[in-house]
């Protein structure tokens, strides 16, 4: 979806749930930009953070609810008291363990235990390799340290053909 569209979905699925009152349930309907009653919007709201799963009307709304509730304990066990600044500065471990409890729309994985192994594991491997944040000062020296007489400039590869770039500013 344009990006433009996709910050329309936000601010309509703000407003849907913002406006809604602690008391009431935690199930509506799309919008008309969600897909309107074929999709359902699902959410918790724990002290400032809403999470807010939008799934197909076949999904059932108590094991969305229980999958948030496994996902925000295992955020909180791996931030210990999880807040907004965790979610903004650690995205990418957050898409992490996202994508350790869900993938392609498929549940993968609900024992926070199973979870959080896997997230340490993912750490202690980082480390070892010297975090993510070295791997582009990796690739550079990987490249420099390529022994080639002449660095091709066109590579073919059946009906793929690809055209390396002058790479002779990084060098």
């Amino acid at each position: 979806m344009p990006e433009e569209i996709q910050q329309q979905i936000v601010r309509e699925t703000f407003h849907l749930v913002l406006k809604r009152d602690d008391n009431i349930c935690n199930f509506l309907e799309g919008g008309s930009l969600i897909g309107g009653s074929d999709y359902k919007l699902i959410y918790r709201h724990y002290a400032t953070l809403y999470f807010v799963f939008c799934v197909d009307s076949s999904e059932s709304e108590l094991g969305i609810l229980d999958l948030i509730q496994v996902f925000v304990e295992t955020l909180d066990k791996c931030f210990e008291n999880v807040c907004e600044l965790d979610l903004i500065f650690h995205m990418d471990k957050v898409h992490y363990i996202l994508q350790e409890v869900v993938m392609g729309g498929m549940v993968l994985e609900t024992n926070m235990n199973e979870i959080v192994a896997q997230i340490e594991a993912q750490n202690r491997l980082e480390k070892s390799e010297g975090g993510l944040s070295a791997a582009p000062a990796r690739a550079v020296s990987a490249v420099k340290n390529i022994n080639l007489p002449e660095i091709p400039r066109n590579i073919n590869l059946g009906d793929l053909n690809i055209k390396v770039p002058n790479l002779s500013q990084f060098v």
